[in-house]
């Protein structure tokens, strides 16, 4: 469990700036806190960028091309900007790490395919005098700054709103299955906790599986090996932690003979589970504004870059720790609840999709009825 910790920063003029800044914990990790601004660096920076998989539609779609942008935005076009994809191996993530080392990229931005295992190359980067960035996953070992979203509130909203959609179907005979993340996903333990911790005392959880790698096709066996077990009739409702399981949990029950899906959670808003929240099949989901999100990432990673230590801690005002790291500098961005009834002033209102690649023939009576359209 990662222990997230808010520290108040103080604005104003950068004399009050710097002394809020080092009462929070120093400059930068390892550092005394004593040294001048260092020189600073032009535009004709290097940034890293590793993401873990494609399994989920959000790293190739959104993260990747919105870090680009922002890096080239920030530095007038001359930043450069060096990607790689580990598509779910940990061990081709780790060569990947040691060619940006090779490569001498100043900040590396990563987000783990284990976060345990990326630990050592971590510390190669450092020793290589390369900033580190974790994102959206927290890394061990020595990260100089860690971006992603409030994990506890992703959970928390969840739990909550499966207990609103399952209306009065609730109590100790109301048995829930929960499909969690990939065990090797930090980030997957505390959507589990947090949304546990919300049910726990209104249902029962009769099932509870780790869904390795994420993968859809992993959370539709577990889910049938649920059914099996308790009978498709049984269970109340089902705790996904993402829409990509959604989809596998769905077609799980359906081949089971349910028409009217139970409540159905899920994280990521992605385009397939929007419709499928129009539809009725899947009951939320949960919007994490990724722009915001991936454009945080690529300041800190250019900020720091470039030596503008001021400016790249006053983007982390919150603090987070790591099994093997303390007090790690951490920008935390908030989570809404996407339901049938605010998919227009969330996702469609924010660009994150348009109208018509919603609402396409197979989904236009639902989006008349959802007055999309």
């Amino acid at each position: 469990m990662n222990t997230r910790i808010r520290c108040a920063t103080t604005t104003g003029v950068v004399s009050v700036l710097l002394v809020s800044l080092s009462a929070c914990g120093g400059l930068l990790p390892g550092g005394d806190g004593s040294s001048s601004e260092p020189t600073h660096k032009g535009n004709d920076v290097k940034i890293g960028l590793l993401l873990p998989e494609k399994e989920t539609a959000r790293y190739e779609k959104y993260d990747h091309p919105a870090i680009k942008a922002k890096v080239a935005e920030l530095t007038d076009g001359q930043g450069q900007l060096l990607y790689a994809n580990a598509e779910q191996d940990a061990k081709v993530q780790n060569d990947q790490l040691q060619k940006m080392i090779d490569d001498k990229v100043d900040t590396l931005i990563v987000d783990p395919v284990d976060a345990k295992l990326i630990a050592p190359g971590v510390q190669k980067a450092k020793d290589a005098g390369i900033h580190v960035i974790a994102y959206d996953r927290l890394a061990q070992g020595p990260v100089d700054a860690y971006v992603g979203f409030d994990n506890e509130l992703v959970g928390q909203t969840q739990g909550k709103e499966l207990l609103v959609g399952l209306g009065g179907k609730t109590g100790k005979s109301s048995k829930i299955v929960m499909i969690n993340g990939s065990p090797s996903d930090p980030n997957a333990a505390q959507f589990k906790e947090a949304a546990r911790a919300e049910l726990s005392d209104s249902v029962t959880v009769a099932k509870s599986y780790d869904t390795v790698g994420w993968k859809a096709q992993n959370a539709k066996s577990e889910m049938k090996q649920a059914i099996a077990s308790l009978g498709a009739d049984n269970i109340a409702g089902v705790y996904s932690a993402n829409d990509g399981m959604a989809a596998g949990i769905i077609e799980a029950l359906r081949e089971a003979g349910v028409t009217k899906m139970p409540p159905i959670t899920g994280q990521d808003a992605e385009l397939a589970a929007v419709q499928r929240i129009l539809t009725g099949d899947q009951y939320m989901s949960v919007y994490k504004p990724y722009a915001k999100e991936a454009a945080t990432a690529a300041e800190m990673a250019v900020r720091v870059a470039q030596g503008r230590t001021i400016e790249f801690e006053a983007l982390a005002a919150d603090r987070t720790n790591s099994p093997t790291t303390k007090q790690i500098r951490t920008a935390s961005v908030s989570v809404v609840a996407l339901k049938r009834g605010n998919i227009k002033s969330t996702v469609i209102k924010d660009k994150f999709f348009k109208t018509s690649e919603i609402c396409t023939a197979k989904f236009a009576a639902a989006c008349a009825e959802a007055g999309l359209t």
